[in-house]
Parts: C-alpha cells; sequence; structure tokens
C-alpha cells in the first residue's frame, strides 16, 4: 500500500503543476456549457411535453458536467501507459516490487483528481453567481451535498476501473485508437454526458440502467440536483459498490492473463 499512496501523491503534485494548461480550457467549458443551456432553454420553452427533469435541474446537471469533466470523460488518457506497452518498456514496470494493477490504478485517480481539482472550483463560483435561469443551483439540503461527494468519489472509482479496461486491451491490439473510441463513446452516451438519462426515451433509459457508466455522471448530479432524493441514492451506492468490486476484479484478473502473455524484444 505505500508504493500505491506514493505514486498516488507523486502524481497529484505533478498533475497541479498544469496551471495554464487548467486555465485554458476553462473557456472552453464555460462556452460549452452556456451553449448547452441555451439549447435545452429553447427546448424547454417550446416544447408541449413535460419533461421528467425540471429545467433547473437539467441546468445544475450540466454544470455539474462541465466542473468534474475529468471525472467522467472516458478519452481522458494517459499516453505514458499506452507507451509502455507499446513500446516495450513495461518490462520496468514488471520490475516494480508492487502489483501493477494497483499501481496503474492510483496513478490514474491522482491524474483525474489534480485535473478536476485546477477546474471545478472556478466553473462552480461562476455557475452559482450567474443570473436567473442559468444559475447553478445549491442542494436542498445537506443530506443530498454529502451524498452527493460520496456518489462522486465511488463514480470516480468506477470509471477509473472501466478505463483500466481500455488500457490492458491495448496489450493485444497494440493500438489505443479503436479501444478508446468505442468505449468513449459508450460511455458519454451511457452516462449521461450527451443527453441527461430521464430525458433520453424509456428503453434507452433501460439499457443505461443496466451499465456501470451512468453511475459516474449521471447518478450524482441527479442526487445533487434533487431529481433522485438523497435517501433513494443508498440503492445507488450499493450498485457502485457492486460495479467497483466486479470491474476491479475482472480488470486484475485479466492484466495478469495478458502479462503471462506478454514478449518483450530488445533491439
Amino acid at each position: 500500500m505505500r508504493a500505491y499512496r506514493a505514486v498516488f501523491k507523486l502524481r497529484l503534485a505533478l498533475g497541479l503543476q498544469y496551471r495554464a494548461a487548467a486555465l485554458a480550457g476553462l473557456a472552453t467549458q464555460f462556452f460549452w456549457g452556456l451553449m448547452s443551456i441555451m439549447v435545452y432553454d429553447a427546448f424547454y420553452s417550446h416544447s408541449s411535453a413535460v419533461p421528467d427533469m425540471s429545467f433547473q435541474q437539467v441546468v445544475t446537471y450540466i454544470w455539474l458536467q462541465q466542473a468534474f469533466l475529468t471525472f467522467v470523460m472516458l478519452w481522458f488518457r494517459d499516453s505514458e501507459l499506452f507507451g509502455l506497452i507499446t513500446g516495450g518498456n513495461i518490462a520496468y514496470e514488471l520490475c516494480r516490487p508492487c502489483g501493477i494493477y494497483g499501481f496503474w490504478y492510483a496513478k490514474l485517480v491522482a491524474q483525474r483528481l489534480s485535473a478536476a481539482a485546477l477546474r471545478c472550483l472556478p466553473i462552480l463560483l461562476v455557475a452559482v453567481i450567474l443570473p436567473g435561469r442559468y444559475r447553478l443551483s445549491l442542494p436542498d439540503n445537506p443530506g443530498a451535498a454529502l451524498f452527493f461527494v460520496l456518489t462522486l468519489l465511488l463514480g470516480l472509482l468506477v470509471l477509473v476501473a472501466i478505463s483500466m479496461l481500455i488500457y490492458i486491451s491495448v496489450f493485444y491490439t497494440m493500438s489505443p485508437t479503436g479501444s478508446i473510441m468505442l468505449m468513449g463513446i459508450l460511455g458519454e452516451f451511457f452516462s449521461g454526458m450527451i443527453v441527461p438519462i430521464p430525458l433520453l426515451p424509456s428503453w434507452i433509459q433501460q439499457i443505461a440502467y443496466v451499465l456501470p457508466f451512468r453511475l459516474s455522471a449521471d447518478f450524482p448530479y441527479r442526487v445533487y440536483s434533487g431529481h433522485i432524493p438523497w435517501q433513494d441514492a443508498v440503492t445507488g451506492v450499493g450498485a457502485q459498490l457492486l460495479w467497483l468490486a466486479a470491474l476491479a476484479c475482472f480488470g486484475y484478473l485479466w492484466l495478469n492473463r495478458a502479462l503471462k502473455r506478454v514478449i518483450i524484444q530488445g533491439g
């Protein structure tokens, strides 16, 4: 565990140094958030149907998406890990006195946490003071806020466990492009990053509820907005824990199997 804590702290400190890159991305995320809210504003203003989510809940949903984008996007990659696999430097990882799965997992969690830490506060602060309908609402009660933090962190762990499968698949494909595109498209759609899950057709919602992607984004955001009462979030937390255990066990076993087939060639 000491090695995992060490790599977590080092990667976290390293990620917090890239302030300029984070600030450059803030403008893009603000623009994208405002544009998305304007689209939904037009939709809600001219729709005769009554959507399952109120407009204010959708606004909150979108601002949380932008604030914690690095927590939930599967196309957020660590090129260093891909280089280790495809370039043969995985040999150095095999020499470490610790498990590769836990070592990489801790590194990826720290990478996403550091990226979110630099971006989330400016976005949340500005979104809270925006005028009128475009403002980020605060949670209705402390219980919702606490459950949001819990579900958001568990969602991060679930998403990293999913992303680990992308890295492991490169041992077989030797190219990350296909895995990232496939998992990225599926993950974004079924996590609610494109359209909130409650606004999708019912048959698509049923598929989304079976898959683990929504547990990283849609579920925490709806707990925050009150669309899912925090008293009812206990079931979702249980689902997050079950998926986390299943994905981590599967990834661990798959990685060990892949490492047994690795052939490292030198020049």
